[in-house]
C-alpha cells in the first residue's frame, strides 16, 4: 500500500505536467497561427505591398497574427492604403480598389470599363460604410444641416486630424451678436456635450 502511494503520486505528476504542455503548446501554436489574406486588385497591375514588402495584386498570402499594412500605388491613380488585423488563423479578405486621378488613369478606365464600374460599386460601399460609422461616432450628423436663430451648423473634414476620413468637425458659422450662444444652447438642449466636439466657429 505504501509503495503504492509514491508511484500513484509519480503517475499523477507525469499526466499533469504532460497536459499542461499539450494545452500550452495549443495556445502557443493557436496565437501564433497564420491567416490566409487574400486580396484582389483594381487596376489589377498595381504595386502592392504588405508591410513593405512586395506581394502579389491578386491572389492569397500568408500572414502571421497582429496587424499588418497594405499599400496599393499605380500611376494615374490614388494611392491607397488599409491596415488589416490577422488573428487566430481566421481567413482575410480585402479589395484594393484605386480610383484614376490622372491621365494615365482615365485612359485606363477607358479601356477598362468593367473593372471601372466594379471599383465605383466599391467605392459607394466603403462611403456608405464610412457614414454610418460617422452617424454612430457622431449623432449630431443627423441633424445637419441646421439654421438657427443667428447661426447655421454644418460639417467638414476634421481640422485636427485631416487625413482621418472617420472624424469630422462641426463648423457653425455664426451671424448674429449671441449666435454663438444660441448655437451653444442648441446643442446642450439636443443632449450633445461641445466640449466633446470639434467645433469651427467662422462668421
Amino acid at each position: 500500500m505504501d509503495e503504492q502511494n509514491p508511484r500513484l503520486w509519480l503517475l499523477s505528476g507525469v499526466v499533469v505536467v504532460v497536459l499542461v504542455v499539450l494545452v500550452g503548446g495549443y495556445l502557443v501554436f493557436r496565437g501564433g497561427a497564420e491567416s490566409k489574406l487574400t486580396v484582389q486588385s483594381i487596376p489589377n497591375d498595381l504595386t502592392l505591398t504588405l508591410d513593405g514588402r512586395p506581394i502579389p495584386a491578386n491572389g492569397e498570402v500568408k500572414v502571421k497574427a497582429g496587424q499588418h499594412t497594405l499599400t496599393a500605388e499605380r500611376e494615374g491613380f490614388q494611392s491607397y492604403t488599409q491596415t488589416v488585423t490577422a488573428k487566430g488563423g481566421d481567413p482575410l479578405t480585402v479589395k484594393m480598389y484605386l480610383y484614376a486621378n490622372g491621365p494615365a488613369g482615365r485612359i485606363w478606365v477607358q479601356n477598362n470599363p468593367d473593372q471601372a464600374l466594379e471599383a465605383e460599386a466599391e467605392a459607394g460601399r466603403r462611403f456608405d460604410e464610412i457614414q454610418r460609422r460617422l452617424w454612430a461616432k457622431y449623432p449630431v450628423l443627423r441633424e445637419l444641416p441646421y439654421v438657427g436663430p443667428g447661426f447655421k451648423a454644418t460639417y467638414q473634414a476634421s481640422k485636427s486630424e485631416p487625413n482621418n476620413p472617420e472624424a469630422i468637425s462641426l463648423k457653425i458659422r455664426v451671424f448674429s451678436a449671441d449666435g454663438r450662444t444660441k448655437a451653444l444652447q442648441w446643442l446642450q438642449g439636443h443632449g450633445y456635450d461641445p466640449a466633446s466636439l470639434d467645433i469651427i466657429w467662422t462668421r
